[in-house]
């Protein structure tokens, strides 16, 4: 187990503005009109730099009732760490200031877990969940999160981490305190109109609520969606929270920030009820 108490940010001044001014400015300049906040079991968001998807998260985020616990799912892009990691203490640092790990909360998970370990390797240079907190500390300052990083693509194993924690929440009765937040890009480099193909089918897959259809899909059409392991666990614990289905709220591409339409990522907000 590799443990740390504060960590550090990351990408702050690359992915995002490295000042809490210039990113509360750069989030209000995304954002509409003060619209109803839905009651969310779940939501997914993209992790790109915010020029890119940060208008995308940030909208999702502000229709949503945001809770005091945050349950972030992530994938594990620097290959650190074990295959599926839990933080379980300390605080994670962004310009916005401080988020604490819930300590209680996140060692009975691991505690509970047949898959997740307790590490902190996985999380120290991973950018997916760290670019999720300052817009998170936009709409809402004081909450308190559990990260955790998947790198394995093992269907079964990934339900049973969803079930699992789902099971925590019912036993330590939180499910109206927590949302489960997971984080991915979609469809990775490939022209604007077959990204925007493929990440329609993963998309109705998460709509539909349903991490084997994701997967098969992903697999099917080699759709390089970089946190399909992080969404179907996410999945499996909110079907298993009594989620009914999903809301896409803004699907968008780096092509329609850049212009450059012949490569692009593609980046979805959608939110899970």
């Amino acid at each position: 187990m590799v443990s740390f108490k504060i960590r550090q940010p990351v990408v702050a001044g690359r992915f995002y503005p490295a000042s809490a001014q210039d990113i509360k400015k750069q989030i209000s300049g995304f954002i509409d009109a003060k619209e109803p906040k839905l009651d969310a079991i779940a939501c997914m968001l993209p992790h790109a730099g915010y020029i890119y998807s940060g208008r995308v998260a940030s909208q999702t985020l502000s229709k949503i009732k945001l809770k005091e616990k945050i349950i972030l799912f992530g994938p594990n892009h620097t290959g650190e760490g074990a295959n599926f990691s839990i933080m379980t203490e300390g605080r994670w640092l962004t310009p916005l200031g401080e988020v604490n790990i819930d300590s209680r909360l996140a060692k009975k998970i691991l505690d509970t877990s047949e898959y997740l370990k307790d590490d902190s390797l996985a999380h120290a240079g991973e950018h997916s969940l760290e670019v999720e907190l300052p817009i998170l500390q936009y709409f809402k300052q004081d909450f308190e999160i559990v990260p955790i990083a998947f790198m394995s693509d093992d269907l079964i194993a990934l339900k049973k981490v969803g079930e699992e924690i789902a099971g925590v929440i019912r036993e330590l009765g939180l499910k109206d305190k927590i949302l489960l937040v997971a984080s991915s890009d979609m469809t990775h480099y490939e022209a604007q109109e077959e990204a925007a193909v493929k990440d329609k089918k993963a998309i109705s897959a998460i709509l539909e609520l349903s991490p084997d259809k994701l997967m098969a899909e992903v697999k099917r059409f080699h759709i390089s969606m970089c946190g399909v392991s992080p969404v179907a666990a996410m999945l499996s614990a909110a079907k298993s929270l009594g989620a009914k289905g999903g809301q896409l709220v803004n699907y968008q591409t780096s092509g329609d920030v850049t212009g450059d339409k012949s490569s692009v990522v593609g980046y979805a907000g959608i939110i899970i009820k």
